[in-house]
């Protein structure tokens, strides 16, 4: 087992991969939690303007380059190379993000053949991220095979939804094959929950803002209700996904418009959102910078997107019987002022705006990939 020169504890990578980026942190365990020793990402993967940066704990950039990415596991080969050239010892554990395992994989679990298959056989449930996140974990487990490797579930937080909202409202044949509400961005909300410790209040709303958004509501730190439903598409409008829509313009496109199920998954998921708003414009700073020159389209995608978020927000109180805290997180929520006091414009009858000095709203970081790492030393540790 691969061990940290100053620690003498195990080393742990985890990879994070989203849709179109791949961050990513490399672990070891020091003062009961876990202490990072080198982290880094690549955004923009597939586009002309990707960029690869890793850097040391203290902000040091180690390595930085400005070009296409074509894959994830072009940014895990350079990688590789990184933590030979800085003699990082190799990890004894790989962690991976996977958003969805679909019905049977609910709980943050090793990596065997068995449980790639039941993720190959899930694929339906998030197309954007599942197959990705296969091709990492192949070549993950080719660079680093003499690690374990452990699969960490975005949905796995959820699994303590009640049936009022977890079941759709579809006949019960549809309920048994795994047609329900999952809800993502689990690992985010876990961070948050480990973070805030004993500051966590019984009511809460945890907001991730970012190109992927959700919400959820949490009741003594256990989620109750969240956003997104059976895959990432719904909730809240994003960066290029709908969110929710009446099932009526699904049947309309598929009469009319004559669209088929690849052609709705690319209408959906890639071309919607604030993209959809915004004549394809789904970044949320240049969106705000052409609402300060009086964009109309860019307004319009602001205004529905925090109003969407605001909606949410209300329909929770209601859930609840109150908010205590409010956290953003997430690129958009944890940067946005902008963003947080559209959110928080109405609120003030549940005791929330922005900047307010009793401290129910704030704006705080996630750590998903320290999480990962937490579940991965527990997991390595078991056995």
């Amino acid at each position: 087992m691969q061990t940290d020169e100053r620690t003498q504890e195990p080393t742990i990578l985890v990879l994070n991969s989203g849709s179109s980026s791949l961050k990513f942190g490399l672990f070891t365990h020091s003062s009961d939690d876990e202490s990072l020793l080198l982290e880094g990402s690549a955004e923009g993967i597939g586009r002309n303007d990707g960029r690869l940066r890793i850097k040391s704990p203290d902000g040091r950039v180690l390595v930085e380059q400005e070009h296409m990415l074509e894959s994830q596991t072009d940014a895990l080969q350079k990688l590789s190379s990184v933590l030979a050239e800085h003699k990082h010892a190799r990890p004894a554990a790989v962690g991976h993000r996977v958003v969805h395992g679909g019905p049977h994989l609910r709980a943050h679990q090793r990596l065997t053949p068995e449980v790639r298959q039941r993720l190959q056989d899930a694929v339906h449930f998030a197309p954007l991220h599942i197959p990705p996140a296969l091709a990492l974990i192949d070549e993950a487990s080719a660079i680093f095979g003499d690690a374990q490797h452990f699969a960490c579930f975005d949905t796995a937080f959820h699994a303590t939804l009640p049936p009022r909202a977890a079941q759709l409202a579809l006949p019960r044949h549809y309920v048994d094959a795994g047609v329900i509400r999952y809800g993502f961005h689990g690992l985010s909300y876990e961070s948050l929950v480990t973070r805030l410790g004993a500051d966590l209040p019984p009511r809460a709303v945890f907001a991730h803002l970012g190109n992927g958004s959700s919400l959820c509501a949490l009741q003594d730190g256990k989620s109750v209700d969240t956003s997104m439903g059976l895959t990432p598409t719904g909730g809240v409008p994003m960066g290029t996904r709908c969110g929710d829509l009446d099932p009526g313009v699904l049947l309309y496109l598929m009469r009319v418009e004559k669209l088929d199920a690849d052609a709705l998954e690319t209408l959906l998921n890639r071309q919607s959102g604030l993209a959809g708003f915004a004549d394809g414009e789904s970044d949320m700073q240049a969106l705000e910078q052409r609402c300060a020159a009086r964009d109309v389209n860019a307004l319009l995608a602001i205004d529905a997107f925090a109003t969407a978020v605001r909606k949410t927000i209300g329909a929770y109180a209601a859930l609840l019987g109150g908010v205590d805290l409010l956290v953003f997180t997430g690129g958009i929520g944890e940067h946005s002022t902008e963003i947080r006091k559209r959110v928080c414009e109405g609120l003030s009858f549940l005791g929330l705006s922005e900047g307010d000095p009793a401290g129910k709203v704030r704006a705080i970081h996630t750590e998903e990939e320290k999480q990962i790492a937490r579940h991965c030393r527990r997991l390595l540790q078991a056995g």
